[in-house]
């Protein structure tokens, strides 16, 4: 499975049709602390927004809303894949993402069998408070030999002036948050990295 080498991770359905149609191929849809309702709602608006501009969407932690509505693919962190009924998602047929940060969850993540590997934070990240170190590019690289044949994915502190360090040690994809969303013109920094990506494409 190859994934694109650029991987926007948003909150909402709005940040989807507001990016998506910029020419975005993968996104990852990760909403926290909603009600059932409304996030049933924010999935299905964001299914028919990628589906309508040929995009992969990944839907973050919410894998029994993604079998109910029919969605391809999951994402699930550490805490999320313990309690997770894997052998629904793969009955389901979806493709499934993990998070790792260290060896113990790495060896958890691949006894999974998921379809590809997210390492982070490669940098500091100020999306969320982190109990680990920046992991740094030389991780990238032996994570690369651990995981393979997977895609392995680089998260963390990452910008347009970073990408070709996090390839160059062995990244397939490299997800972003705050630097597209947190900047004051999204749909430009979109576009850019759309550009800056696409010798990996």
């Amino acid at each position: 499975m190859k994934l694109d080498p650029f991987y926007l991770i948003v909150d909402s359905a709005d940040w989807i049709e507001r990016l998506v149609p910029r020419g975005v191929n993968l996104v990852q849809l990760r909403i926290k602390d909603r009600a059932e309702p409304e996030l049933r709602s924010e999935v299905r608006r964001a299914k028919a927004i990628c589906a309508a501009n040929g995009c992969q969407l990944i839907i973050n932690d919410y894998w029994q809303i993604a079998i109910e509505e029919g969605c391809d693919f999951v994402h699930l962190g550490q805490e999320d894949l313990a309690v997770a009924d894997i052998a629904a998602i793969r009955a389901a047929g979806l493709k499934l993402g993990l998070s790792t940060h260290d060896e113990t969850e790495l060896e958890t993540a691949l006894a999974a069998k998921p379809d590809y590997v997210a390492l982070g934070p490669i940098y500091p990240t100020i999306l969320k408070k982190m109990k680990w170190e920046p992991q740094g590019l030389a991780r990238i690289s032996a994570w690369r030999e651990r995981v393979r044949p997977l895609p392995l994915v680089a998260i963390g502190g990452l910008n347009t002036d970073r990408l070709e360090g996090v390839f160059a040690h062995g990244a397939d994809s490299a997800a972003v948050v705050t630097d597209i969303t947190l900047n004051a013109h999204p749909e430009s920094r979109t576009r850019e990295w759309i550009e800056k990506t696409a010798r990996w494409r």
